[in-house]
């Protein structure tokens, strides 16, 4: 594994182990899912970086999924995909991070977001492991 592939998913195991310090606490989780959104991000870049010469820089975590189906199939549930890309802002207004269109998650959402991100990190360190 190259060096900067580790370092995408060292990265994201940050974010994870951030949501794990965090998850209890119904005031922060708008950041939990944030920082779901960037483990799943920095996961799929992880594979970029170990497949192609160069990462986009893109955040769109959709985008990024259909670029890293060429070289692994990961299992996903699509909605939730799709509900945790709506997290990121361009903006990064304070006001806007880490909630999606209905406001800030639930306590069971945002556990839900976790649970996903650290599925996707688990399966991305397993597949690239094996190269």
């Amino acid at each position: 594994m190259k060096k900067q592939v580790e370092n995408w998913l060292d990265a994201a195991s940050d974010d994870i182990r951030l949501i794990e310090k965090i998850r209890e606490d119904e005031s922060l989780t708008n950041m939990i899912a944030f920082h779901a959104e960037q483990a799943v991000e920095k996961s799929f870049k992880a594979v970029l970086e170990q497949y192609e010469s160069k990462v986009p820089r893109i955040h769109n975590i959709i985008k990024l999924k259909e670029l890293i189906e060429k070289y692994i199939k990961i299992d996903l549930d699509k909605n939730l995909l799709m509900e945790i890309s709506e997290v990121y802002t361009e903006t990064r207004y304070p006001s806007d991070l880490g909630l999606i269109p209905t406001g800030k998650p639930s306590i069971k959402t945002a556990s839900n977001y976790k649970k996903f991100a650290e599925d996707i990190y688990n399966k991305v360190l397993a597949e690239l492991s094996n190269e």
